[in-house]
């Protein structure tokens, strides 16, 4: 073999090793940033319906941004982050410098961006050579949520949660009946429960009607009568303070799981001031894993 095909191809393997180096030292208070997306991970926050093989396809390499099983490889660059990546690298860079042509890769497309599901260390050296383009079998899944290049799965979580708020005030036209918009979550898959709490709140009051009752009625009362007195009571015990990065609508779906326990064990006569206030003491002091306990608890039942 050319002995200066290796040293070239050894060159830009260390070339792109460094890059990755220093793109985590950019990134050390934020390591999420320098992250490689999960494929996995995206899915499970986009929750696609269906997929369809859409076939052969020229895919722009700056549109590919995560991977199947290979995130923990390569940086949000795609730049090789071990060493034992080395040899497999080196010889798709040699292909690449002389010409010879490989198998097209496979890609995951979601949300308008790609996800590696066979050739990862191509796209690797593809993006360190400045590649634009790259054949590719492309399998598709159907996501009404838009992603861009350079978001972190953080960023991707904020965008869920946003198209579930969107969804959530369309559907229930929450905001013209009750003049609220500012309900929000940390966490996906809340505005769905909401809607449960709403959903119960009606059947309930309809125990009591002849006629039943509409959903606009049945949202403003459920809007006054619960979460306004339970929202009202965690601004009055400063309970979010506690609660670092949580909103009072996080609080409110937790709490009011807590006030249906606490009157499972003691009677109706307990108030939701006072399961504000013990769900507070008990689980605001900052201790992280009797927190975390108990959160999973809740949604585990």
């Amino acid at each position: 073999m050319d002995r200066t095909l290796i040293a070239q191809s050894e060159n830009d393997f260390l070339k792109a090793r460094n890059k990755a180096l220093f793109n985590e030292l950019q990134h050390f208070l934020n390591p999420e940033e320098s992250k490689l997306l999960s494929f996995s991970d995206v899915k499970d926050l986009l929750k696609p319906k269906g997929e369809v093989y859409m076939g052969m396809q020229v895919v722009p390499v700056s549109l590919i941004v995560g991977s199947e099983g290979r995130y923990h490889d390569f940086d949000n660059h795609f730049f090789p982050k071990s060493m034992h990546l080395k040899t497999r690298w080196e010889s798709i860079d040699r292909a690449h410098l002389t010409d010879v042509i490989l198998p097209p890769i496979i890609l995951y497309e979601i949300g308008g961006l790609y996800f590696v599901r066979d050739g990862n260390h191509r796209v690797s050296v593809a993006k360190a050579q400045g590649v634009e383009n790259i054949d590719a079998e492309v399998i598709s899944l159907k996501s009404e949520i838009k992603l861009k290049p350079g978001w972190s799965e953080r960023r991707i979580l904020k965008q869920v949660i946003q198209y579930e708020k969107r969804v959530f005030y369309s559907e229930t036209s929450f905001g013209d009946i009750t003049d609220c918009w500012n309900i929000d979550f940390s966490t996906p898959g809340q505005y769905d429960v909401l809607y449960q709490h709403i959903l119960i709140h009606k059947y309930y009051i309809n125990q009591d009607k002849k006629d039943e009752i509409p959903m606009e009625e049945a949202i403003l009362s459920w809007y006054n009568n619960l979460y306004l007195p339970i929202v009202t009571a965690i601004k009055k015990r400063k309970i979010l303070r506690r609660f670092r990065g949580r909103t009072a609508a996080d609080l409110y779906v937790w709490i009011i799981k807590y006030w249906d326990d606490l009157k499972k064990r003691f009677g109706q006569a307990v108030t939701i001031d006072d399961a504000a206030s013990e769900f507070s003491e008990k689980f605001g002091k900052g201790i992280f894993i009797r927190i975390i306990n108990f959160l999973s608890g809740l949604f585990k039942k």
